[in-house]
């Protein structure tokens, strides 16, 4: 069993939601990928989202694509980023990760063989962008049976249908898109998303994240108000493209620390 469950219920426990932030692994170099990772948990991180990169990202928008460009001029690799995982496992041994991102990688890596390399490394959960659940059963068993929870999404344009499809092949949480878009788009209606979430919630069976255009404080509160986990990704990678390279983790637990304090009722 992955380590997601445990902590969902935990959150549960103390009446608190899920902070889920992303990166892009080997961004912007791969030997910062640990210290993102330590200043990700050291924000207040309950689940860390580490993105594969891949040349094609076309659910991505601008700002974790420069992030996948500058992770594959540095080599970064599937392989190297289970390794990154092994690493970050010798040291944390309790915070859930995930990785992001899509197809093309883990069919030339061989799904049965990514499954057993990903459990080995310390992998809780992958999400596969551009495996919908009706053409990936095979998938999703081989992921479970190595204890991996394949996570997949949701968006405003999904049916009720689908939900019940999700719920049936998928584990661990939901990714809902909360808007029409791609990562980092604007435009995001809480009022829509707060309809959505339990209707979601009650099909699927499972916790459910919300992510795409969540970028402060305030707007991750409201969502934590109706939602189980808040995802925040595009707005880091700016963080960390903000300054100076080497000073790129300390930016990133100010900002996700505030993020933190106002899911949790403080200031933003």
């Amino acid at each position: 069993m992955s380590r997601i469950p445990a902590t969902f219920a935990a959150l549960a426990a103390q009446g608190r939601k899920a902070l889920i932030p992303f990166i892009t692994a080997g961004d912007p170099h791969p030997d910062l990928t640990l210290p993102l990772m330590r200043a990700l948990v050291a924000g207040g991180a309950d689940i860390i989202e580490l993105g594969v990169p891949f040349s094609d990202p076309m659910a991505d928008g601008p700002t974790i694509q420069r992030a996948s460009e500058r992770a594959l001029a540095h080599g970064m690799s599937l392989r190297r980023v289970l390794a990154l995982v092994h690493e970050f496992r010798r040291e944390n041994a309790t915070t859930p990760v995930v990785l992001m991102g899509y197809a093309n990688p883990v069919e030339a890596y061989g799904i049965e063989a990514f499954a057993r390399d990903a459990s080995a490394a310390g992998v809780d959960g992958v999400l596969v962008v551009d495996y919908p659940p009706e053409e990936c059963a095979s998938f999703a068993a081989a992921m479970k049976s190595a204890q991996i929870d394949p996570i997949f999404l949701l968006a405003p344009t999904s049916t009720e249908r689908r939900y019940d499809e999700v719920g049936q092949i998928g584990s661990g949480y939901i990714y809902y898109v909360s808007l029409k878009g791609v990562t980092g788009s604007g435009n995001l209606d809480l009022d829509e998303v707060a309809r959505r979430i339990p209707l979601i919630r009650e099909k699927v069976g499972m916790p459910v994240g919300v992510g795409f255009g969540i970028r402060d404080g305030a707007t991750a509160a409201r969502i934590a108000a109706v939602a189980d986990a808040v995802v925040i990704g595009s707005r880091i990678i700016e963080e960390i493209e903000s300054g100076e390279t080497k000073a790129a983790p300390q930016r990133v637990t100010a900002f996700l620390s505030g993020v933190r304090a106002a899911m949790d009722g403080g200031t933003s």
